[in-house]
């Protein structure tokens, strides 16, 4: 039998993250052959590509290349809509980072028009395809902890301008669509979904803390320069899931350090996974068979391959379900469910009312066990 044909990729927006995406569809996966890159800074696509070895381009040649069937979007939050719906125009599949737009009726308009023409849109993140989220979810269908009655989630950072350099801390975090909710609500947004299925209802409290901050280094150029923060960076909502499980979702932006959790508590079981951020592990299991002191929390060996920084994992998935012609795994439907879950708390906050969803998101499906290491592990993939 031949070998799968790659799908052809190009690359729009040559940031800080096109780094981690490009060195793994370049080197990780068989199924992708990356064309080329392109930046609305000339400079930055030209690095890019060299670092590489693939084209620079810019955004209409990667749109109008016939051969070019997955444009993945890693542009700051502002352009998502721009850049997807402009791509999708072009007869392209879509691949963006998370999240799907800024407001409500972009996110809906770009959804219209994939469906129109028979498109796929992806959505990161897709840190729950790695080895300790599919571990986890190993865990829940398995039975292990009974059924689940609550979820908790919860990152707590430090968005502070206090570096020395305009580019020490990414400005998208403190506008429109790239508040702490949106930045970083989509991992563990992602990772209940993938474990518990889709949500529907939500209601909670979202602010922003302050509304202007300065830059607070000596060494800033922009020193004592006061700044506009235009986004929610405190959020708490109350999740309630399809299948009857409660959640909480906490988003604070404006403490320090990192607190990442995620657990999951059901009728015979805690499930500890590890940060929705990464790939890897370790995951914890405590069974109820006996004491707390008795029987301390477990670390599970992991099940699943891919425990390493894998950005790109979900476009190597959607180029197989395109080949295969199955659903992908990052699919448009969780990424609007995600970006939905979010705005509907917003609402809440702001009417005082429970927010019922309008989207529905099933469990994507589960990756094969094993193909732990080697680039054998890609098999997973393919079905």
């Amino acid at each position: 039998m031949a070998r799968v044909k790659p799908v052809k990729v190009g690359l729009v927006g040559c940031g800080a993250i096109s780094k981690a995406y490009l060195r793994n569809m370049t080197q990780k996966f068989s199924i992708l052959d990356v064309v080329g890159c392109s930046d609305i800074i000339p400079e930055r696509s030209k690095n890019r590509a060299e670092e590489f070895g693939i084209q620079q381009l810019t955004n209409e040649q990667i749109f109008q290349d016939p051969n070019i069937e997955i444009v993945v979007n890693t542009t700051y939050p502002l352009a998502h809509y721009e850049v997807t719906k402009a791509a999708l125009l072009a007869g392209k599949h879509v691949y963006s980072e998370k999240m799907m737009a800024v407001t409500m009726d972009e996110a809906r308009e770009l959804v219209s028009i994939a469906k129109e023409k028979g498109l796929r849109i992806g959505m990161a993140p897709d840190t729950f395809l790695g080895g300790g989220l599919q571990t986890a979810r190993k865990i829940i269908d398995s039975g292990l902890i009974g059924e689940p009655l609550t979820a908790v989630a919860m990152v707590i950072r430090g968005y502070h301008m206090r570096g020395e350099k305009e580019t020490e801390r990414m400005p998208f975090v403190m506008s429109p669509g790239g508040g702490i909710p949106f930045d970083m609500g989509g991992y563990y947004l992602h990772a209940l979904i993938h474990l518990l299925g889709g949500i529907k209802r939500v209601m909670g409290f979202a602010k922003t803390r302050e509304k202007e901050y300065i830059y607070e280094n000596p060494r800033h150029p922009r020193y004592k320069e006061s700044f506009k923060y235009d986004t929610p960076n405190m959020l708490v909502g109350v999740l309630e899931f399809e299948q009857g499980c409660y959640g909480t979702l906490t988003t604070v932006s404006e403490a320090f350090g990192e607190t990442p959790r995620l657990e999951i508590y059901g009728t015979e079981g805690i499930l500890i996974c590890n940060d929705p951020n990464t790939f890897g592990g370790p995951i914890y299991l405590k069974r109820n068979n006996g004491s707390w002191n008795e029987f301390p929390p477990y670390e599970i060996p992991l099940t699943h391959g891919y425990t390493d920084e894998s950005r790109g994992l979900g476009v190597a998935d959607m180029a197989w379900a395109i080949r295969n012609n199955r659903p992908h795994r990052c699919s448009m439907e969780m990424g609007f469910h995600a970006f939905e879950v979010i705005h509907g708390i917003i609402e809440s906050c702001n009417t005082g009312k429970v927010y019922e969803m309008t989207s529905k998101c099933e469990r994507p499906a589960p990756l094969p066990s094993g193909y732990i290491s080697g680039t054998y592990a890609e098999a997973c993939l393919d079905n």
